[in-house]
């Protein structure tokens, strides 16, 4: 009763903006995607953030030094939610469509409710259970139905024998599964170090780890291609993706648990989605509609909070 006296609405406000964002930037990347090499896409991603957050790696005067256990979270957070995440979502869009990775990034929540059971030792019951079940039953939909999307269609071709199509979905949810451990590292990180320097330190590692690919993808790149709305769309997605994004996550993630915090994702596929169709020429057919909402039903039910049990008979009375 108390606690919704005491609703953290900044921190709701910073959480939801942050997925909104990251939402934006999925499908925001995909013209980048077409001109520019992945490996230097997201090289310049790093270099933009870390031009922008240098000043943000001092250690403020109430901070304790890191230790080993920090400095390897932090490492692993830049491994999994900005290296690989970035490398399997530049991937997966640019073999689907836009809408097709807002839809599989529905499932962001079942996952990190899974890896929170797994690493966290947080109980998984049964609504969770039933959430994970539509999320991969409407992701299931999706990838059935795949050939009428209109505008920007997804890449034809095979590889091993299955469609590109499918590469593409199955990488966007290898990078669900990378951003599920960013949320679950990203708790335990908060407690010790502020969301600025979190930011910007997971920054450094990324860049260190993607520097030699991106130096050996810019040698042959012809910079002519790149025109002055590409430039302004680049630096948008390395302030996006770098700044903003972790920055506004970790801000809210310090004062909201990170169970509750999974339902603020549902902004990522819906801004994802809206982008996709508004902007990129992209539709969706009856039965992605239908998966979409199946997804998002998974995430609902997996993220609202259980309020309305104060109304039955105390359980403690029995």
């Amino acid at each position: 009763m108390t606690a919704a006296r005491h609703t953290p609405w900044r921190a709701y406000a910073a959480l939801a903006a942050s997925m909104a964002l990251v939402g934006s930037y999925v499908a925001l990347s995909k013209p980048l995607v077409a001109v520019m090499p992945v490996f230097l896409l997201a090289w310049l991603r790093y270099l933009i953030g870390a031009g922008a957050m240098l000043h943000w790696t001092r250690r403020p005067p109430g901070e304790p030094p890191l230790d080993r256990r920090t400095n390897a979270l932090l490492f692993l957070q830049a491994l999994l939610g900005n290296f690989l995440f970035s490398l399997c979502m530049l991937y997966g869009v640019r073999l689907t469509t836009a809408s097709a990775a807002g839809v599989i990034m529905a499932a962001i929540p079942a996952v990190v409710a899974l890896l929170s059971a797994l690493f966290l030792r947080e109980r998984l019951d049964g609504r969770s259970l039933v959430a994970i079940a539509l999320a991969a039953l409407g992701i299931g939909l999706f990838s059935l139905d795949k050939a009428t999307g209109g505008g920007a269609a997804a890449p034809g071709g095979q590889w091993l024998g299955l469609p590109l199509a499918v590469w593409g979905n199955a990488l966007v949810f290898a990078a669900v599964v990378c951003e599920a451990a960013y949320v679950v590292i990203g708790k335990r990180l908060t407690g010790r170090v502020g969301p600025q320097r979190i930011a910007a330190l997971i920054n450094l590692w990324g860049l260190a780890l993607m520097t030699p690919l991106g130096l050996w993808a810019a040698v042959g790149f012809d910079w002519s291609t790149m025109r002055a709305p590409l430039w302004g769309l680049l630096v948008f997605y390395g302030l996006a993706a770098s700044v903003w994004t972790v920055w506004l996550w970790m801000t809210g993630l310090r004062h909201v648990p990170a169970a509750r915090a999974g339902v603020f994702t549902v902004m990522l596929p819906v801004s994802a989605a809206a982008i996709g169709v508004l902007f990129m020429g992209e539709r969706l057919t009856p039965l992605q509609w239908i998966a979409f909402a199946l997804a998002l039903l998974g995430l609902v039910v997996a993220t609202l909070p259980g309020r309305t049990v104060t109304r039955t008979t105390d359980p403690s009375a029995g």
